[in-house]
């Protein structure tokens, strides 16, 4: 585009942000929900990004960095549900190819397990001590709710604890700013959208949020053990491709 005059460009839609959704990275073998991905693969798939001269960064990043039309070359992963394995098998894999991410976790379920997942198999969530390390570490804690619940059916009291306590409680915990929400099973309405914005956070993820797409409600790409490093780069070049047409500019915040 840069043979285009300047009046023009600037009347051209932004291009949809990169964002890649993880979840647990383990032995993967025993997934009925194909939300797991090896360590191996995730290696696979940061080293094929690497190659191609992108990076992968926080949501806080991606956003600031598009905000200043820097973004080009930035990925933005995610981590959804605070799954224990994340410390001790994703971080030193990030760190290795000097990547961010922001790790969306459920402080009401501190030390607990996947009990939402009604097929198994129980998986470990974080503990206090893991939600500081990978804080530490310099990776971006966001909030899930405090219990992974459908915020599109919580009634008034559920749906303000899980967005305003969960906040408040990560504050507490990390003893810095959590700016980041990120909707269990992906699901958002404008009411829960509303309630997110009034608990304070400058963005929200989702997975597919049709005419809500916004800074509140963030569309990603769901990455698993099947997506070999050519498939996962094709992914999320569909997913510009597809997001170009839906954006709704009246639903931006």
């Amino acid at each position: 585009m840069q043979w285009l005059p300047d009046r023009t460009r600037r009347l051209l839609p932004d291009p949809p942000l990169w964002v890649a959704m993880y979840h647990s990275v383990d032995d993967c073998r025993d997934d009925p929900y194909r939300v797991t991905v090896s360590p191996e693969r995730l290696q696979e798939q940061l080293r094929r990004l690497r190659r191609r001269g992108l990076r992968g960064v926080s949501m806080t990043e991606l956003l600031k960095a598009r905000a200043q039309g820097t973004d080009r070359g930035l990925v933005g992963l995610t981590f959804d549900d605070g799954y224990g394995d994340f410390v001790d098998n994703a971080l030193p894999l990030l760190r290795h190819y000097d990547c961010g991410a922001t790790l969306f976790v459920l402080p009401g379920r501190l030390d607990g397990v996947n009990a939402w997942d009604p097929l198994g198999p129980r998986k470990p969530l974080l503990s206090e001590r893991g939600i500081r390390t990978a804080a530490a570490a310099g990776i971006e804690i966001g909030s899930h709710g405090l219990t992974h619940v459908d915020l599109t059916r919580a009634d008034a009291p559920v749906l303000r604890a899980e967005t305003e306590d969960s906040r408040r409680r990560l504050e507490e915990l990390t003893g810095g700013e959590v700016t980041g929400f990120c909707y269990p099973y992906g699901t958002v309405d404008r009411r829960v959208m509303d309630a997110v914005r009034r608990a304070g956070y400058r963005y929200a993820c989702a997975i597919s949020p049709g005419n809500l797409t916004g800074d509140l409600a963030l569309p990603r790409v769901h990455i698993g053990q099947e997506d070999a490093p050519w498939r996962l780069e094709l992914k999320l070049r569909l997913h510009r491709l597809r997001r170009r047409s839906r954006t709704a500019p009246e639903a931006r915040t």
